[in-house]
């Protein structure tokens, strides 16, 4: 009997979620509303007082990072045996 209910114990909360969407609820439908609505209200509106940006700075072709440190540890591989 403690097998069982080990076992339904953990399906509880997905049975529960299934009973909801068969009896047509939908759990989190009111937030998910109400959350597109404020982000809509937030965003403004295309074209209206739209400020350029500021221009990008010119790429680097400097090596970074892990580079940096690999060229900065390479030492010069031995000569070509003739």
């Amino acid at each position: 009997m403690t097998e069982l209910v080990t076992f339904l114990l953990p399906a509880l909360p997905l049975l529960g979620l299934l009973l909801t969407l068969l009896l047509g609820r939908y759990p989190g439908c009111e937030a998910i509303v109400r959350l597109s609505e404020r982000i809509a209200a937030q965003r403004p509106a295309r074209g209206v007082d739209r400020r350029p940006g500021l221009p990008k700075p010119p790429r680097s072709f400097a090596p970074a990072g892990g580079l940096l440190i690999a060229l900065g540890l390479a030492r010069r591989p031995p000569p070509v045996a003739a």
